[in-house]
């Protein structure tokens, strides 16, 4: 079986700032001779690990919305600095834009099961790039796109 996972990407205003800043991370990670991966830190280890390792994805809340994922690689267990225990969510560097798909604010990450995750979204509908971000907004905010 699959679990995918959902959390809020903070400090996140759009797909392309967050893409902008995974470029970022994967040529720093390029230099120092790391494998291209991304990592995200969070507080708690998901009791399906198992699950969430079998293919599942960690799906991007950004201004109030699931837009996009990215395909979880693994799950580790992690101690920072302070002796706390943590979990790294490693995930593929590419960003898979997905339907948007309205969701509350909630703290941590939550589990989102297959069958409730939002589709994914391919070649010239992948977002609406060509449509200007306000209007792309604002669409979305009243669930015509």
């Amino acid at each position: 079986m699959v679990m995918n996972l959902v959390k809020l990407c903070v400090g996140i205003s759009s797909i392309e700032q967050l893409e902008a800043w995974r470029e970022k991370e994967c040529a720093r990670r390029r230099a120092a001779g790391e494998p291209e991966l991304i990592v995200h830190v969070t507080r708690m280890m998901p009791a399906k690990k198992d699950e969430v390792e079998n293919g599942g994805s960690l799906y991007w809340v950004i201004n109030g919305s699931i837009q996009c994922r990215s395909e979880i690689v693994a799950l580790e267990q992690v101690q920072g600095d302070d002796g706390i225990k943590r979990c790294a969510i490693i995930m593929s560097p590419e960003l898979i834009r997905t339907s948007p798909s309205p969701k509350r604010p909630f703290q941590g990450w939550r589990y989102l099961k297959p069958e409730d995750a939002p589709r994914d979204l391919g070649g010239a509908a992948a977002g609406g790039d060509d449509l200007p971000a306000d209007l792309r907004a604002k669409l979305m905010e009243i669930g015509a796109w």
